[in-house]
């Protein structure tokens, strides 16, 4: 538990490699608080594997456009535009992608002191809940 503010800053955060496509960077969730925070950076063409969380998961569009939907619900995606926030709920797969030519760069809030993701197609997960889904020499 933290006792004094905490400050976290973007440019000294490690980058954090989806594949060639999207990097993450993590702000706050080293276990003293609440919440695990960090900002995803996406280009486009990028779509997540789709993945489960047992906590709500809030994204906030900073930059680009992005369609994110659950899993059996595709029909119900949701376009989200720059100033825009999904909660996805707990415990229920899903996805996002981006939608058009601008990098997407969305604030991720995970309702966990750390992050955690399990991905439908069984992939393992490393160190901070990240999965490689790409290979080396991509």
């Amino acid at each position: 538990m933290i006792t004094r503010p905490k400050v976290a800053r973007l440019g000294e955060s490690e980058k954090v490699s989806f594949g060639p496509d999207a990097f993450y960077q993590a702000l706050l969730g080293d276990g003293d608080t609440p919440i695990f925070l960090g900002i995803q950076t996406s280009e486009p063409g990028y779509k997540t594997e789709v993945h489960v969380h047992p906590y709500v998961e809030t994204l906030f569009v900073l930059d680009g456009e992005a369609e994110v939907w659950l899993v059996g619900k595709e029909n119900e995606a949701a376009r989200l535009a720059v100033g825009d926030c999904v909660a996805m709920p707990p415990d229920q797969a899903h996805g996002f992608r981006v939608i058009g030519d601008k990098t997407l760069r969305t604030l991720g809030i995970h309702a966990s002191p750390e992050r955690i993701a399990n991905f439908v197609d069984g992939s393992e997960t490393g160190a901070h809940g990240y999965a490689q889904h790409w290979s080396e020499t991509e």
